[in-house]
């Protein structure tokens, strides 16, 4: 199961999100550094409102929803590549996670003590990436001086390895830490390697209670906005309403966040945003007996999407009997659908899209 890590610096409100999107409060949250020693690791399951409406529509008894790992890793400092703060240990848990979610404080509150000393998001966001880059440079030398040799040789995949690693640990070196554009062969050149610079991310902007219907009106908040590149998904949330909400039923949760003038949970869209980010999506099942989503690659194959159910599905793949959502829905029933010729039989070269209800035709 792929890992999403919550990183940032100390006392930013991790380790409560961390509670808040596991409904639990296994993560110790308090005001002082490196209150999370061993990472705290949750299941959390992905908000999709179309399981409801296919139970609905197959009258099935239960619903299963995607599902993937949440880990609250602790808190970063400068200085974490060269070992301050127990860096050493924090960055070999970022290591193991597939996405980063950079939860940033854009909140003040002097009864919470920053690290630094005061609240700067951007300072804040720069910090981490440089300790990601300084830690990915020890890496990556170690590798040029390996393959040194090899590349003077003429071999062509260590040639064009070592000029990757050496463009990028030239730009880290001056500072320059934003990323070049490599095609997809470049990046299994290097994807052994597994540096966390290159792990997608995306930033968990943490705001007070009475700022979360406007951000804008945050300072920090709009700082950061226009500072970050525009494909990094910047999503506001306040950890402390989350954590809250989990005390909540329904109905109440959904009152509450009128009163503040939010339609919905920041955990569910940070929840989505960080899904996404894992480069994964769904596609559904549904009988009587349960409605589920399964959790592919996304642009995956139909013989491998239903190797997500058993590896004797993908094994004997013959076929795939698929109907849209949009088509399920716009025809209310998927015999109706059927009639109307809106469910197609796919065969091992279909890729699946997000939504697809697919009922696959095997043989072992």
């Amino acid at each position: 199961m792929l890992q999403a890590g919550i990183v940032g610096l100390p006392n930013v409100g991790k380790s409560t999100l961390f509670n808040a999107l596991t409904q639990n409060n296994s993560a110790e949250a308090a005001n002082f550094p490196f209150c999370t020693i061993e990472p705290n690791i949750g299941i959390v399951n992905v908000p999709d409102s179309r399981l409801e409406k296919l139970k609905e529509i197959f009258n099935s008894q239960k619903i299963i929803p995607a599902a993937f790992k949440f880990v609250d890793i602790a808190g970063l400092v400068k200085g974490a590549s060269e070992g301050a703060g127990l860096g050493n240990k924090f960055l070999s848990h970022i290591r193991e996670v597939d996405s980063i979610v950079h939860v940033i404080r854009c909140f003040e509150d002097e009864n919470i003590h920053h690290v630094d000393g005061s609240v700067n998001a951007i300072r804040d966001f720069e910090t981490i990436r440089l300790e990601l880059a300084l830690a990915d440079m020890s890496v990556m030398q170690k590798r040029i001086e390996k393959i040194n040799k090899q590349a003077k040789s003429g071999d062509k995949n260590y040639q064009r390895e070592f000029e990757i690693l050496s463009e990028i640990n030239n730009n880290f070196e001056n500072l320059n830490i934003k990323l070049p554009e490599l095609s997809p062969a470049d990046t299994a050149l290097i994807a052994h390697l597994n540096l966390l610079s290159f792990k997608p991310f995306i930033i968990a902007a943490n705001l007070k209670e009475e700022e979360l219907a406007k951000p804008l009106d945050n300072p920090h908040y709009l700082t950061l906005s226009k500072y970050i590149d525009k494909n990094i998904q910047l999503i506001a949330i306040s950890a402390q309403i989350e954590a809250e909400l989990i005390e909540l039923p329904e109905e109440e949760t959904n009152e509450y966040l009128k009163s503040l003038g939010v339609n919905e949970s920041g955990v569910k869209s940070l929840i989505q945003a960080s899904f996404k980010a894992l480069g994964l999506m769904t596609y559904f099942t549904a009988g009587e007996m349960e409605a589920r989503a399964w959790t592919i690659p996304i642009n995956c194959k139909a013989p491998q999407a239903a190797g997500a159910i058993h590896t004797d599905f993908e094994r004997g793949f013959i076929k795939a009997e698929v109907v849209g959502w949009d088509d399920l829905l716009n025809y209310g029933t998927k015999q109706l659908a059927k009639d109307a010729g809106k469910v197609r039989l796919e065969g091992k070269d279909y890729t699946v899209q997000g939504g697809d209800i697919i009922e696959f035709k095997f043989n072992v």
